[in-house]
């Protein structure tokens, strides 16, 4: 059984090496192969660095110049040029071309990102598209979305698609700004170039160029705090 095993191993070591061989052949650059998971139906362009420890999967393709970070993981992607996607993963995504991707996002199934799109650290995407040149820097969620281009999520932002029965979509128009820590509660439109204040909470449409504050009043009692502490 112990030689069954080990010759199994080796011959799916041998078929793991031959896959990477004919993509470094291509042109594909491995700085050290340790970790590193390429299925037959993967297509890689020239000049793309593959770091340890990335897994490409099921019908995925990325284009050239692309830089892939230890920890990524793509099943079904397709992926422009100029990428760089840092130990992250993506499933069934359409990336476009000079994406920024990480570390530590996560793109659901049914994502597509333009050109020159910027996804930051812990950022969730599910079912959304995404337009040229948007921003969703950190620690976001934007779900069953459609995003415009040029529009600047600040850190905290979340989508709010669920309301425990069906799931809506909201609509965010081109240059947008969406503050910090900002709740979209779907169905909800925002127009182009809108801007909403950092802890709103957002329930009505906004049209185009409008600005939305949505925050309970803040009341300060004096020495209140000290006492709280106190007990």
């Amino acid at each position: 059984m112990k030689a069954c095993i080990k010759e199994a191993l080796g011959r799916a070591e041998e078929a793991r090496l031959e896959t990477i061989g004919k993509h470094m052949e291509q042109g594909v650059e491995f700085p050290c192969v340790d970790g590193v998971l390429i299925e037959e139906t993967v297509v890689i362009g020239r000049g793309t660095v593959v770091e340890p420890g990335v897994i490409l999967k099921g019908d995925t393709v990325v284009g050239e110049n692309c830089v892939l970070t230890s920890g990524t993981r793509l099943e079904n992607c397709r992926v422009g040029s100029g990428c760089v996607i840092n130990a992250s993963q993506c499933y069934d995504a359409r990336i476009g071309n000079g994406v920024r991707i990480g570390p530590f996002s996560h793109l659901r199934p049914g994502c597509s990102l333009a050109d020159g799109v910027r996804i930051g650290d812990f950022v969730e995407l599910k079912n959304s598209s995404v337009g040229e040149g948007t921003a969703v820097a950190h620690l976001t969620y934007v779900g069953d979305s459609d995003v415009g281009s040029g529009v600047n999520f600040g850190c905290g932002c979340v989508t709010v698609n669920y309301d425990g029965q069906r799931k809506y979509r909201c609509v965010i128009g081109d240059g947008a700004f969406i503050g910090c820590n900002v709740n979209l509660i779907a169905p909800v439109t925002v127009g182009d170039r809108a801007f909403i204040a950092a802890g709103s909470t957002i329930t009505d449409s906004l049209q185009d160029g409008d600005f939305a504050i949505a925050r309970a009043r803040q009341v300060v009692r004096p020495g209140l705090g000290e006492e709280k502490l106190k007990k």
